[in-house]
């Protein structure tokens, strides 16, 4: 039989798939939670939000206020991580809804003992929750409204607000109705804000011809950290297979000295839990672990579930593979692409339970051997979806400030549902954004839709794996735009390295978004000590989102109306809107921009503002609706601090 109520409550937001998958925050954050709560009739209606930390036994409640049209809202600050569960609850509130109805019948000059009398049941009611002093205030009360002779004197306090006061502060509930229980996962900030940096460890030497190491790794810290990145990622760092090697440039057939692809996992030397003997050794990787963490930076790891042909797991446990009627293994294909250097994991293996078993434990030991806290996760979206939940649950059972970024240039649903499974952060299709609308559009979804609730992106504008289309023409001011661009779309934001800093372009083939004589395959000398335009401005850049709170955030961002297509503007600000930055782009590389820029006055509460370049360090007073600016090549965007 249905529970007694009058209470309606729908369309709690925020939640995601019914409640069957969490809403994400950082520590610090709010969850602003809004509802529709209604009941019949005209009664006095109150609601409130209740939440608790995992860890927590009682609830804390946050009272909503009404908005219109019979919807509600509330916020919560998450103040730890992991778990928070919540709800809304409400109800009809009679000792409320006897206040409202006396003060109206008061006005119309009606006598209404009867409704004190009633008044002081309510009063009763609540003195048992009250305070001694309060207590002693509502005496008084029930003595006025039981006490005839007190009539003239007890109706003002009807419409006490006191008296509302006290019966808001101590509800009594009666046929209350509450909504399903939701969770928000709360993680450390670094799952909102990061700056990424990749090279691969192996180019790291400052000799020709020569392997680097983790040693030399060390060296190359504190370039790292002077430019302002804080998570340094290598690709996988195991010994490579011998069998089936590929080639420079993916060739089928390796030759003499060809060090292959370091996604081909495992060989004689060991698998998932060894380094690259020529990388150095376990402890090298942990004192390299040690020393970046002194200089602020976070080493994430490369999390690849493949192996090569002859990684132990194949021989220890043929059952995790695929094997074809002709008795050869299955190895990976992405057609065209054929990867025969590696062998994916079977995951419908009837040994699953095992499987999954060595995978997390993989997993933990880089966790708690070496101190990682970062999984970059090679191809997530070929795996279980199911498997990942798993996974990243029980990791975050004993280590949660572990965080996993999803490398994974799919479809949007799949990517969508690695979020819900617990992947921290996300890669983007902003790599392949260039228009004023493309860009636009895609931020807009990101941060204006439910993905805002779960979807973390991490924007790259390129990798080892893609040479994007829009870098290949080797523009200087391209290169310069598409950083500024993640970096202030985004609070997440990656390069591959060297080879963005030094506009290498060249692609496989007319038409390929893959690099010539990429490094997948081979090992470079890079001139570590070299700087340039492009690095002296990421520097700056990644200074200033140290700096201005309003860029360690992607969802407060408004869109500002430009009169040149080829010119973005927009504005983003934090929660409590102490810090307002304005960044205007060029789009056009080759041409000298003009444009009028709308300010968001609606959002700024002023109509005079000071703004100054960060890039620069030029200043400007506006104090009109639509501005002029001026963008060239050399330099096409402007960093504006909003003073008012």
């Amino acid at each position: 039989m249905q529970n007694q109520t009058r209470i309606i409550i729908e369309n709690v937001l925020p939640q995601l798939d019914g409640g069957a998958n969490p809403i994400k925050r950082i520590v610090g954050q709010k969850v602003t939670v809004t509802s529709d709560v209604f009941s019949d009739g005209h009664d006095v209606l109150q609601c409130c939000v209740k939440f608790k930390h995992e860890d927590d036994k009682s609830w804390q409640e946050v009272r909503m206020t009404p908005t219109e049209n019979d919807s509600w809202i509330a916020e919560f600050k998450v103040e730890k991580q992991g778990y928070y569960t919540y709800f809304v609850e409400g109800w009809v509130d009679y000792a409320l809804n006897w206040q409202h109805g006396t003060e109206r019948k008061i006005q119309d000059n009606q006598y209404v003992k009867s409704e004190l009398l009633e008044g002081a049941e309510y009063v009763r009611a609540v003195q048992k929750m009250a305070t001694d002093s309060e207590n002693d205030y509502l005496n008084r009360l029930v003595y006025l409204f039981t006490t005839e002779s007190e009539y003239e004197a007890a109706i003002p306090e009807v419409t006490s607000l006191e008296l509302k006061k006290i019966f808001k502060k101590y509800p009594i509930l009666f046929l209350e109705n509450k909504s399903l229980e939701l969770q928000v996962y709360v993680d450390r900030k670094k799952a909102l804000f990061s700056t990424w940096y990749e090279f691969f460890p192996r180019s790291a030497s400052e000799f020709d011809h020569k392997h680097g190491t983790f040693k030399d790794c060390e060296r190359l810290l504190p370039r790292v950290a002077s430019m302002g990145f804080d998570t340094l990622y290598f690709p996988p760092i195991h010994p490579i297979g011998e069998v089936n090697r590929k080639g420079k440039n993916n060739a089928t057939n390796a030759q003499f000295g060809d060090v292959g692809s370091p996604w081909g996992i495992g060989s004689q030397y060991g698998g998932h839990k060894s380094t690259h003997p020529e990388l150095g050794t376990i402890d090298d990787f942990k004192s390299l672990v040690r020393k970046a963490k002194d200089l602020g930076i976070e080493v994430a790891m490369d999390y690849a579930l493949q192996a090569a042909p002859d990684h132990p797991f194949v021989k220890d446990f043929p059952q995790w593979f695929k094997w074809r009627p002709d008795g050869t293994v299955q190895y990976a294909e992405n057609p065209p692409k054929k990867y025969q250097d590696i062998q994916p994991i079977y995951f419908e293996s009837s040994d699953w339970k095992n499987l999954w078993k060595e995978l997390l434990d993989v997993a933990l030991f880089w966790i708690e051997e070496c101190d990682i806290k970062i999984y970059r996760v090679d191809n997530p979206h070929t795996k279980p979806f199911y498997f990942w939940g798993w996974l990243i649950g029980e990791i975050k059972k004993k280590h949660p400030d572990v965080l996993f970024l999803a490398e994974a240039f799919t479809r949007p649903k799949i990517m969508n549902e690695l979020a819900k499974q617990g992947f921290s952060q996300s890669y983007t299709y902003f790599t392949w954004r260039d228009s004023k609308k493309e860009l636009t559009d895609y931020v807009t979804e990101l941060t204006t839709t439910d993905q805002k609730e779960f979807y973390r992106p991490n924007f790259w504008p390129n990798t080892p794996d893609i040479n994007p289309f829009a870098l290949q023409s080797g523009n200087e001011s391209v290169h310069l735009q598409k950083y500024f661009l993640a970096a202030t779309l985004s609070s997440n934001i990656g390069i591959y390295g060297p080879v963005f800093e030094y506009m290498i372009c060249t692609p496989m083939a007319p038409g390929k978004e893959e690099y010539l004589n990429s490094e997948k395959y081979e090992y470079f000398k890079w001139d570590w000590d070299k700087k340039n335009k492009i690095t002296t401005i990421i520097t700056k850049i990644n200074s200033i989102r140290k700096e201005q709170i309003s860029l360690q955030q992607t969802n407060n961002i408004i869109f500002c109306d430009t009169n040149n297509d080829q010119v973005m503007a927009y504005y983003k600000y934090d929660d409590d809107k102490q810090n307002e930055t304005l960044m205007v782009v060029s789009l056009n590389p080759y041409n000298q921009s003009q444009a009028i820029i709308r300010l968001p006055l609606e959002h700024l509460k002023s109509q005079s503002v000071q703004i100054v370049d960060l890039i620069t360090g030029n200043s400007y007073d506006w104090n009109k609706e639509w501005n002029y600016v001026e963008l060239n090549p050399e330099l096409p965007f402007h960093l504006f601090k909003i003073q008012k």
